[in-house]
């Protein structure tokens, strides 16, 4: 996503030329502020680097954010805050892959990639906590959606342009954007640091950070117009891991009414705070076992809070490799996650709202050429002989699929194209069965959920990359770039998704008027969404998938069984109140 987000910021700064007209000057809970009318749309205001709160540097380095600054002079809302700290570089091959894949003519190709090639990395900074919001001129009491954004926990942040678009405001939404803290600084562990912490426990901190903005959301965004009792989480990948996890923290309660989940959900993720022996168990490195390589690579040996926030940012992002990225997403530490996400959701004690959740067709063309692993169960599947595929998964496949793994490499067709069977099944496994199971068990509380699959491609006869990863985002917001392609099919498409995604923050309900009716998900039923192919624009589709998900459910259930004798480290709500009263 990082570079094909890039593409799309390069090519929208290279057509801006006119500075945007002042908006007028809104008094808010934290002082008057004055944004910019949107260059897209006159009737639109955007207020950019709002700060939820306080720059998270120096002693407030790994700790809960502290309470946002207040002001009484006019603050200069028309430019976003910084980006925070994460690796700015381009990867390449990803890239071109990308590109490569739309199917463009060989001249659109070049440019794009020599405009990429040319620009110069965005700024990264620990200071970095703001959010932005969009909103109507004359917004009053208007639904509210908070835009968590993707890039793995490890990039990305709520400027990116195509999220800053006015098709869901259009539609009678107030959107706010969010930057959250990443990587080693949002979800770094470490025994000193857990020591020195008066809760006893380290990470979560890119949490907290959007508990922090959905607070603000809650005590601010009543002034430009939002209703703070109509509030959607929604976002993409690790923007959907995200929604999960605030559905499965009780420090979330109550601070949002409804949930999207586009391609992710957290419930695989099975870090501990302390490793507890599940880490064998369940692949995931513990929180603290992370931490310690960290300063290991940093040179500190036995370290205390103090000395590991006294190296410089560039000096611990410099360090960071990729088997240590994999340590840094939420972990069960008994405060704010009493269980993991996916135990949480197992047992129906999330904060249960009405879901909207999806993925799409290909989510693995893009991954899979640089990770050829179809199962996230497994380090190594590669048959070492090619006439051996079949057999040689078969057995391997039985470490975590005991009763279907032969059914799998069948119905995937490894015996017949492993990059095929491994790209589809891939996306399944990651995105498919975490997301059917969310729903699935939202729908066990008693509150409503709907599922959609996304089948668009490229309109370009010459495309590779079929629906892939983070393909529906412009459909949801409205915010394409017409020179990746642009078709009738992919604009009708528009019209329902972000008609469909506004109905939702209005009512709970993606149905609305004029729109064709999309039955709650029930365990089976799916809004199939497609363009470019011989398929409707939209669809009810029953059980889409269903005999690969069911098998492939056997591998995630019993890494969920097997988190079944931890108990949470504290009382969740003791501890809770014991924090607030601090």
């Amino acid at each position: 996503m990082r570079p094909f987000l890039t593409a799309l910021a390069a090519l929208s700064i290279a057509a801006c030329t006119a500075a945007p007209d002042r908006g007028p000057v809104l008094n808010a809970p934290q002082g008057p502020v004055q944004g910019i009318v949107s260059p897209g749309n006159s009737a639109n205001v955007s207020y950019q680097g709002l700060p939820y709160a306080a720059p998270p540097v120096g002693n407030l380095r790994w700790a809960p954010p502290a309470p946002a600054a207040h002001w009484t002079e006019i603050r200069d809302a028309s430019r976003f805050g910084t980006r925070c700290m994460q690796a700015t570089d381009v990867e390449g091959d990803f890239f071109d892959r990308l590109i490569d894949g739309h199917g463009l003519s060989w001249i659109k190709s070049v440019a794009i990639k020599r405009v990429v090639a040319a620009m110069d990395p965005p700024p990264v900074s620990e200071d970095c906590l703001y959010l932005n919001v969009r909103a109507p001129k004359k917004a009053e009491d208007l639904p509210v959606m908070v835009w968590i954004h993707g890039g793995g926990h490890q990039f990305g942040s709520g400027d990116f342009d195509y999220y800053q678009a006015d098709g869901l405001p259009e539609r009678g939404v107030v959107l706010v954007t969010i930057n959250y803290r990443l990587g080693a600084f949002g979800y770094f562990a470490h025994p000193a640091l857990s020591e020195a912490d008066p809760r006893g426990v380290s990470g979560n901190y890119g949490t907290l950070d959007q508990i922090a903005a959905l607070e603000w959301v809650r005590d601010n965004i009543e002034a430009y117009g939002g209703d703070p009792d109509r509030v959607t989480i929604f976002g993409e990948s690790a923007g959907a891991w995200s929604v999960t996890e605030l559905m499965s923290t009780p420090m979330a309660d109550g601070l949002f009414h409804r949930a999207i989940l586009q391609s992710g959900a957290s419930t695989y993720h099975m870090s501990q705070l302390d490793d507890d022996g599940l880490a064998a168990e369940t692949g995931w490195p513990s929180g603290h076992a992370t931490g310690v390589k960290v300063a290991d690579a940093l040179g500190l040996d036995d370290p205390t809070a103090a000395e590991l926030r006294a190296v410089p940012a560039d000096d611990i992002q410099a360090v960071i490799t990729e088997e240590m990225a994999d340590g840094f997403h939420h972990v069960r530490d008994g405060v704010v996650f009493p269980l993991n996400v996916g135990k949480v959701f197992d047992q129906g004690r999330i904060n249960a709202v009405p879901m909207l959740a999806g993925y799409n067709a290909d989510e693995g063309t893009l991954f899979f050429p640089n990770d050829p692993q179809p199962t996230v169960w497994l380090e190594t599947v590669i048959p070492e002989d090619a006439d051996d595929t079949a057999d040689a998964l078969v057995a391997k496949f039985k470490d975590v699929f005991p009763t279907g793994a032969e059914s799998l490499v069948t119905m995937y067709g490894f015996n017949i194209d492993f990059e095929e069977a491994g790209t589809q099944m891939m996306g399944d496994e990651i995105f498919g069965v975490n997301v059917r199971f969310a729903a699935r068990k939202v729908a066990d509380t008693g509150a409503p959920s709907w599922t959609y699959f996304f089948s668009r491609v490229p309109p370009s006869e010459d495309q590779t990359v079929g629906a892939f990863h983070a393909a529906e985002i412009p459909f949801v917001f409205d915010s394409h770039e017409a020179v990746l392609g642009l078709s009738e099919d992919d604009e009708a498409l528009t019209e329902l998704m972000a008609d469909y995604w506004a109905s939702f923050a209005k009512d709970g309900d993606p149905n609305g008027p004029g729109l064709p009716d999309w039955p709650q998900h029930a365990g089976e039923n799916w809004m199939h969404f497609s363009a470019n192919t011989d398929r409707p624009v939209a669809e009810v589709e029953t059980d889409i998938r269903g005999k690969k998900l069911d098998a492939l459910y056997e591998g995630l259930r019993i890494k969920l069984d097997a988190l079944a004798p931890m108990t949470p480290a504290q009382d969740s709500q003791a501890t809770t109140e014991a924090v607030a009263e601090e």
